[in-house]
């Protein structure tokens, strides 16, 4: 265990962080399954850009790999473009 004040406050801080960016992860996955749930292409592209905001924000804050980001945005592109 550690035995400085500033260990003691850094392991708070991370665990805070760790609780913050563990519930941003789950709130994306879960906008994200619904819009691959999604049948409706006009309900599909109207909220696109919600999903792909929460995205990029989790990629700006290194939740998530840029690169991931990316995939994500563009699988889900792929998929709004694909519906009838």
């Amino acid at each position: 265990m550690a035995n400085h004040k500033s260990a003691l406050k850094r392991i708070r801080q991370s665990a805070v962080r760790r609780d913050r960016n563990k519930y941003y992860h789950k709130s994306a996955r879960t906008a994200i399954k619904a819009l691959r749930g999604e049948t409706d292409k006009n309900e599909a592209e109207t909220v696109f850009p919600k999903v792909s905001s929460i995205i990029d924000k989790l990629a700006k804050r290194n939740i998530i790999h840029k690169n991931k980001a990316s995939n994500l945005k563009s699988k889900l592109a792929k998929h709004i473009a694909g519906l009838a």
